[in-house]
């Protein structure tokens, strides 16, 4: 048994020295600055205690750094499986309370149960399910949620909701309630860390700064912005002004300790936990594939996923929320020279000390600096740009994606994502039901085929080549067969049809049926049925069957020979030639 496949720390181990410890030290030390803050603010985005988004960023890096592949991939709280995680438990209880607490923790290791059943059953592949139209359609819509959901902690005022509707009417009911202190916090961090973000690199660049070095500090701007205003908070007393502020933060380390076991529970959330599992991944193996690539690195897509699970299993055992893989954090880990995954495990480490010894001061820190954080940094989760571009290119896919973006935003987080995978699913049984065909004919002079209605050809009034272009299954099987004798029936002096077959890349049982259909329907009109240009596991699995022993025609290797065999000796005169301007 190869331990590396399974633990692959130990390869990393193997050839770890001063060099790499220094880079993955330097990394974790930046990481933990910018995760500090973003694990308080998922938290509070989750509806969590902010104590519980620095708990699922301890022993989660720390298995995730044993089982992960990736060297750059940062774990811990992210925004979109914060809003998931607040939308999921909302409904079993109430926000803050024991009984959500308890929900999150069954909700994290029954994710992380997930993850890693998905792995050891190699099925990284179901996460193909979710297309990227629809990843992105949920993504800008989760971004725009969550941007408008902390709306109320820039305000000073209360409002809950679970869409744009229900979060704007009561955000409009309470405006004679703004707090101007909360306000003039909210707004200010929020354009401090704009200013940061779009600046401030140019700035520090310019007087002599290098720059990966004022990149790190644009990425760590959101930690001045907590301590200033956490000072102001403290030296004004500004709780008594009516700002709402962190609160008392408990110091010590999290319990490991085992989730409710309520099995209806755990069957209340296995949807949502699913679902999230789901996204995490997605977004998680989209960002570590990017930035290995840059190094070029692989990553195991399902060793991914146990690995996830494990972190999500630690985070449900020690007091935290889900995790995944966080893009920001991972591009902040690879700037800063991250070598190996045990970065991830010295973030732990920065992440423990700092519960440890900073969470009297945190007390004073107005929410309002935590929700202009979140809004700053989902505002990379936005892309509507993206909308026009995919509509463009593919109604299909715009469709998918338009109706995942609305209804995330109008009905749920669960109700848009469900939508779209299965709205996606549809037009792709829809699109490969009616799969493109061509007659082609003999380009003049050479062995290539193309179709007859874009491209000047020779064509035989006894042969007629079919290509499909598509696999055949099940859900096209009747279409194909309906399309074949359509072509004999407008054709009255054919004698002979050749499917090629170069775009087939699967036969399945009921496009089997309907080839012999068929063949023996044409045999019946005095035709003979040929194939042409098989691949060769398409031919292992035809060689026996009824079909292959039945056939009327024969099995050409390529096209043309089957032009010089059928159409050549037949011809009496020249072939006709035809140039037909169709819209295919």
């Amino acid at each position: 048994m190869n331990i590396e496949r399974w633990v692959p720390v130990v390869g990393w181990l193997r050839r770890y020295n001063r060099a790499l410890l220094f880079k993955d030290s330097l990394a974790a030390v930046i990481v933990t600055l910018m995760l500090v803050p973003q694990a308080l603010a998922y938290a509070l985005l989750a509806g969590l205690p902010p104590e519980m988004g620095l708990y699922a960023s301890m022993l989660p890096l720390v298995l995730y750094a044993i089982f992960g592949t990736s060297a750059s991939l940062a774990v811990g709280p992210v925004a979109v499986a914060a809003l998931m995680t607040a939308s999921a438990l909302s409904s079993f209880a109430t926000p803050g309370s024991p009984e959500y607490i308890g929900a999150a923790l069954v909700l994290a290791a029954l994710s992380g149960l997930i993850l890693i059943a998905m792995g050891v059953l190699r099925l990284g592949f179901l996460v193909n399910f979710l297309s990227h139209p629809v990843i992105s359609g949920f993504i800008t819509a989760s971004g725009i949620l969550i941007a408008i959901s902390q709306l109320k902690h820039i305000l000073g005022v209360e409002a809950a909701g679970h869409n744009v509707i229900e979060l704007l009417g009561a955000l409009f009911s309470q405006w004679q309630q703004i707090n101007l202190i909360t306000l003039l916090i909210g707004l200010g961090v929020w354009g401090y860390l704009l200013v940061c973000r779009k600046r401030l690199n140019t700035w520090l660049m310019a007087i002599g700064i290098s720059a990966s070095a004022s990149g790190l500090m644009v990425k760590a701007a959101p930690i001045s912005a907590v301590m200033v205003t956490t000072l102001l908070a403290w030296h004004f007393n500004l709780g008594q002004y009516g700002v709402n502020l962190v609160g008392f933060v408990p110091s010590g380390l999290p319990a490991i300790t085992l989730p409710s076991l309520d099995q209806s529970l755990w069957l209340g959330l296995l949807p949502a936990a699913l679902l999230i599992s789901l996204v995490g991944f997605v977004e998680s193996v989209s960002v570590a594939q990017t930035l290995a690539a840059k190094r070029r690195q692989r990553i195991d897509p399902n060793q991914e996923l146990i690995a996830l699970g494990m972190a999500n299993l630690g985070a449900g055992v020690s007091g935290g929320s889900p995790v995944s893989g966080g893009f920001s954090r991972s591009v902040v880990n690879f700037e800063a020279g991250a070598a190996t995954p045990l970065a991830g495990a010295f973030t732990a480490l920065g992440i423990v000390l700092s519960t440890l010894l900073l969470t009297g001061l945190l007390a004073f820190l107005p929410t309002a600096t935590l929700a202009a954080t979140i809004i700053v940094a989902v505002g990379t989760l936005i892309d509507l740009p993206a909308v026009k571009r995919t509509w463009q290119y593919s109604r299909s896919d715009g469709v998918a994606m338009v109706a995942t973006l609305l209804l995330t935003l109008l009905h749920s987080v669960e109700v848009g994502i469900i939508s779209g995978v299965v709205l996606s699913l549809g037009l792709h049984l829809y699109r490969t039901s009616q799969p493109h065909s061509a007659v082609v004919g003999r380009v003049p002079g050479t062995e290539h085929f193309r179709n007859v209605k874009r491209h000047e050809v020779e064509t035989d009034q006894h042969v007629a080549m079919l290509r499909i272009d598509e696999s055949l299954y099940f859900a096209n099987a009747r279409y194909l067969e309906d399309t074949v004798m359509a072509l004999a029936a407008r054709s009255p002096t054919l004698k002979h049809i050749v499917l090629t077959c170069q775009a087939v890349n699967v036969i399945d049982a009921s496009a089997l049926e309907s080839l012999e259909a068929i063949n023996g329907r044409l045999k019946d009109a005095g035709a003979t049925l040929h194939l042409a240009e098989v691949k060769g596991p398409v031919m292992d699995r035809l060689t026996n069957t009824a079909l292959y022993r039945e056939l009327t025609g024969q099995v050409f290797f390529t096209t043309y020979e089957a032009w010089q065999t059928l159409a050549l000796p037949t011809q009496s005169e020249e072939p006709q030639s035809l140039l037909i301007n169709g819209h295919r």
